[in-house]
């Protein structure tokens, strides 16, 4: 009987440490209004980088 409750007991704690990111995880994204990582965008989101112009060029090839 003792092994039963050392092999739950350890289960349990195993289970504990295993989905304690999930837990941190959903308590961060319910106190912040369903943003767990909070506001991480540049504020100027409409300025364009050398990736965009470059993926626009090449959506521009393969249209034409």
């Amino acid at each position: 009987m003792g092994t039963v409750i050392e092999i739950s007991f350890f289960m349990f704690l195993i289970a504990s440490i295993a989905f304690a990111p999930l837990g941190y995880f959903i308590y961060n994204y319910t106190k912040k209004d369903g943003d767990p990582f909070g506001d991480f965008e540049h504020p100027d989101t409409h300025a364009h980088s050398v990736i965009d112009d470059f993926a626009e060029k090449v959506k521009e090839k393969l249209v034409h």
